[in-house]
């Protein structure tokens, strides 16, 4: 059901959208009061906004608006941005084997050290699409790459990720690369 007022409009894209922009803020940020206060700037500007400009392309708009203030807030506080990807290790809802859970850790932590090495470009976009779940379209228009660019980056980053990964297994415990493989 289409939201009929502006008001409404607003309630159900902060319903919808508060808690990934909160993650995507973070992200940038590195801290949970300044990803929170973006957001909040984000939402404010989406009352001010012309709702017949935004329509059909809420997503990426609220995306955008909200990367360009944490890129600002970041910029004027120089904070480092802490990196944490989402190449998590999903585990089996059954009690692991003893070890494994251990294992897991430390793949995941393999994981988290390649994802680091990226670009930031990298990371973003890879972020946007895996975590976020937005279209090479989306990316796009929240980053201003082209969707060609937006394609290169993701293929580039992940080939980088598996073979950084592929690297750091044949230096690990023989114990480490079964789990993995």
């Amino acid at each position: 059901m289409e939201p009929t007022s502006h008001t409404d409009w607003v309630r159900e894209a902060l319903a919808r959208f508060e808690r990934p922009l909160l993650r995507y803020a973070l992200r940038i940020t590195g801290d949970v009061e300044t990803a929170q206060d973006v957001v909040q700037d984000t939402f404010l500007k989406l009352c001010q906004a012309d709702r017949a400009q935004i329509e059909g392309y809420l997503a990426p708009w609220l995306y955008r608006v909200c990367r360009n203030r944490a890129l600002d807030v970041r910029k004027k506080e120089q904070r480092m941005q802490s990196v944490d990807p989402v190449i998590l290790a999903e585990h089996p809802s059954s009690q692991p084997p003893p070890g494994a859970v251990a294992q897991g850790r430390e793949t995941e932590s393999l994981a988290r050290e390649a994802f680091a090495e990226l670009p930031e470009n990298q990371q973003e976009v890879f972020r946007l699409k895996f975590q976020e779940h937005l279209s090479y379209k989306e990316i796009s228009a929240v980053t201003g790459f082209p969707v060609t660019n937006v394609r290169y980056l993701i293929h580039i980053s992940l080939k980088r990720v598996r073979e950084r990964l592929r690297e750091q297994l044949e230096l690990a415990p023989p114990t480490l690369k079964e789990t993995v493989q």
